[in-house]
């Protein structure tokens, strides 16, 4: 699968005073590279979502016009538009295998706001799921089904497939990874 990777660089004016951000939090970086709708690279880390799976790049849905389109671009999309809307700072949660992963928040008016959930409830991505088969942050799997019920983002086309579901098959097909 190709990985085309989408460069962010904000030209960002600064009005008013600027915060500090709060102790063990860092912004998203104006320079990041997102590589899907929960991950990105900045300099020679890799971050992701905590508990957040986005729709896989190369797999697709058909929209309302009948066009198919690629389901990761369109997570992918959605993050990038809330990382340069919002500039959301986040924190390490936990470091596997090269990976940094992240809790964020981003100030929408007054309300401090989860990434993750955001990502979720708007309907462009999905609770991850662990080796168990069960929600890694089981919150978010109620978020999920709320954009589900309600058809949200994603939702609302009748051939999404649940990231989990293939990743799940690609594992049955191939055997875990060591």
């Amino acid at each position: 699968m190709k990985r085309a990777m989408l460069l962010l660089s904000a030209a960002a004016l600064s009005t008013g005073a600027v915060a500090a951000e709060p102790v063990g939090y860092f912004p998203v970086g104006h320079n990041v590279v997102l590589e899907s709708g929960d991950g990105w690279i900045d300099g020679a880390k890799h971050y992701r979502l905590y508990g957040v799976q986005a729709c896989l790049r190369g797999t697709f849905y058909t929209d309302k016009g009948g066009q198919r389109r690629d389901c990761g671009e369109a997570s992918l999309a959605v993050l990038s538009a809330y990382i340069l809307d919002t500039h959301p700072l986040c924190a390490t949660v936990a470091q596997a295998r090269g990976t940094i992963y992240v809790a964020c928040y981003a100030m929408i008016g007054q309300d401090r706001v989860d990434l993750a959930n955001l990502m979720i409830t708007s309907g462009f991505a999905f609770a991850a799921l662990g080796r168990d088969g069960l929600p890694i942050y089981p919150p978010y799997a109620v978020a999920e089904q709320g954009a589900r019920g309600g058809r949200a983002g994603l939702w609302q086309f009748s051939d999404v497939e649940h990231p989990a579901v293939l990743l799940g098959q690609a594992v049955r097909q191939t055997g875990p990874a060591q």
